[in-house]
């Protein structure tokens, strides 16, 4: 779990930035638009469309803009059609990189993702290439200073968790994603402090990462965060903590 806890550290030290651009908001709005348009506007009977106003809200998005964003799905207002295509590919070290985006245009998506891969130190693969070395899965990192490793099982294994890890500097817990809001309400109920969360794909297993591949693997892993149509980064690396540092520094 070691490089999916740094890049969800990275990811959270990001997201303050992005969200003084908007761009936080714009990702949460096509998730939203796009959940509604699958399963309908109600997101009592859309887990899809509850688990982005869930993101929508943490990233303080307004209630009328994910009103909005809502009524784009159902067709009730005008809004741009989205396509979900999953990309996939290999960075520095041979290191599988699976990339979620929402594009209304995949002639312009694709091209762009290759040269991020390309001056980047990777390279864009064919579908399937590295998809079968990830599990989907609601993830939860949690300070580890607020109750038990004991308590937290009683607490979030009732909701369908199926797995909790100790780390350094953090509770890391993951779940299946059809019962990611049961967990985050269990934790919210008992009034549990969430560092970051979301659902995303896990690796299977992982690559060690060191030196100059380490740097611009985080460089490629932050250059496809950015675009505007990808929606969420995976990975399989493990970089260590000292490496970090000296990248981080």
């Amino acid at each position: 779990m070691a490089g999916h806890s740094h890049w969800a550290n990275i990811k959270r030290k990001k997201a303050a930035v992005d969200n003084k651009r908007g761009k936080i908001w714009n990702k949460c709005s096509k998730a939203i638009t796009v959940a509604a348009q699958m399963g309908g506007g109600d997101p009592g009977s859309n887990p899809r469309l509850r688990l982005a106003i869930s993101d929508a809200k943490s990233a303080r998005m307004p209630n009328d803009t994910i009103d909005r964003a809502i009524k784009k799905g159902t067709g009730e207002s005008k809004g741009d059609a989205y396509e979900e295509i999953l990309y996939e590919g290999y960075g520095p070290c041979g290191v599988a990189v699976l990339v979620d985006t929402l594009t209304d245009n995949r002639n312009r998506t694709a091209p762009e993702l290759r040269k991020l891969f390309d001056t980047n130190g990777g390279n864009l693969g064919a579908s399937g290439c590295v998809a079968w070395n990830f599990d989907r899965k609601g993830v939860f990192h949690l300070p580890l200073d607020q109750l038990s490793e004991e308590q937290l099982m009683e607490i979030t294994l009732e909701a369908g968790a199926d797995d909790i890890q100790r780390e350094a500097e953090q509770f890391t817990i993951t779940c299946p994603p059809e019962v990611y809001s049961d967990v985050q309400e269990a934790l919210e109920k008992a009034g549990i402090e969430i560092d970051s969360s979301g659902v995303t794909r896990l690796p299977k297993d992982y690559v060690d990462v060191d030196g100059n591949d380490a740097r611009k693997l985080m460089q490629l892993m932050s250059a496809l965060d950015d675009h505007d149509d990808v929606q969420g980064v995976s990975a399989n690396f493990n970089i260590s903590e000292e490496v970090m540092a000296e990248i981080d520094g």
